[in-house]
């Protein structure tokens, strides 16, 4: 009689939820040179769309492995609304991006710049905390990333509200319109990564 092993699957669920942390970071990086370096707009916002789309990818993945999986490392919700959250971080940095293009914005100023620093600080504590779902042993740990996200969500939260006082000072309103719904974008994805902070802290009270 073969004997099962559920160690494979639940690896796997690791493996991408790690994978979807690692490619957030890396269109936060793109994202970041985008507003830092206002040249070759277009390309560089086709390799955003391009890592868009790769978040999509481990997102369906996570998603088709909770269908197949009679076991799962910790709660299926937890898993889902992980996965979803990421995703969503993922296409809030895209959605900033391509309303640039879309609305032919100018060079991004020094308010933009400082979010998108953000969005990168956070993204990268999340990749960092994400290994640490893989044993309960190192899941304690992971209050101390959720803490310093809620820190940079703060800090994101101050960046915005003085972006719009900002921005409402200026004269042209079409400006006016477009930058505010950039800004509320880039916001929004700090929002989200907070969204995964919260469910890394339901994890480690659950399981730690």
């Amino acid at each position: 009689m073969v004997k099962l092993s559920l160690m494979p699957r639940e690896e796997k669920f690791f493996d991408l939820i790690e994978a979807a942390a690692a490619n957030m970071v890396e269109i936060a990086v793109a994202f970041k040179d985008l507003v830092d370096d206002w040249r070759d707009v277009p390309d560089k916002i086709s390799k955003i769309a391009d890592l868009e789309h790769a978040g999509d990818s481990v997102t369906h993945q996570i998603i088709a492995l909770l269908h197949r999986s009679f076991v799962t490392p910790f709660d299926r919700e937890d898993i889902a609304l992980l996965a979803h959250s990421m995703d969503d971080v993922t296409d809030l940095i895209h959605s900033s991006a391509d309303y640039m293009l879309l609305y032919k914005v100018g060079t991004p100023g020094p308010r933009v710049q400082s979010l998108a620093g953000l969005i990168v600080t956070a993204a990268r504590e999340i990749a960092a905390a994400a290994p640490k779902l893989r044993k309960t042993a190192t899941m304690k740990k992971l209050f101390e990333h959720c803490i310093e996200i809620n820190r940079l969500e703060n800090l994101a939260d101050q960046e915005f509200r003085a972006a719009l006082v900002e921005l409402f000072d200026e004269q042209n309103m079409a400006d006016v319109i477009k930058w505010r719904e950039i800004f509320e974008a880039m916001e929004s994805a700090t929002d989200r990564c907070e969204d995964v902070a919260n469910v890394f802290e339901g994890v480690a009270l659950k399981n730690a």
